[in-house]
């Protein structure tokens, strides 16, 4: 059984961690809910924002924060205004 493991390994090898966050460049992007009391984290410098809310921010494909909206359709249109594909992360 580790050898059919190894097998599918060499056949369909897995992509390196930096090579993925690249993918995409600057025409891929995912949209995912934040929590509001996430938002310093991702977005140091956004405003203080009360606690509670669900918003969704817009990543590039390497993680690196966009924007950050109050809905997942104004992520979205974002994305679209400027050319970039967005997907959702489940």
């Amino acid at each position: 059984m580790n050898d059919t493991k190894n097998h599918d390994a060499q056949k369909h090898p897995l992509m390196p961690p930096h090579v993925f966050a690249k993918l995409g460049g600057d025409q891929l992007a995912y949209v995912r809910p934040v929590a509001s009391e996430d938002l310093a984290t991702m977005f140091p410098d956004a405003p203080e924002v009360a606690p509670g809310l669900k918003l969704w921010a817009l990543l590039a494909a390497d993680g690196s924060p966009i924007l950050i909206a109050d809905s997942r359709d104004a992520a979205v249109a974002n994305a679209m205004s400027n050319d970039i594909h967005a997907v959702s992360v489940h």
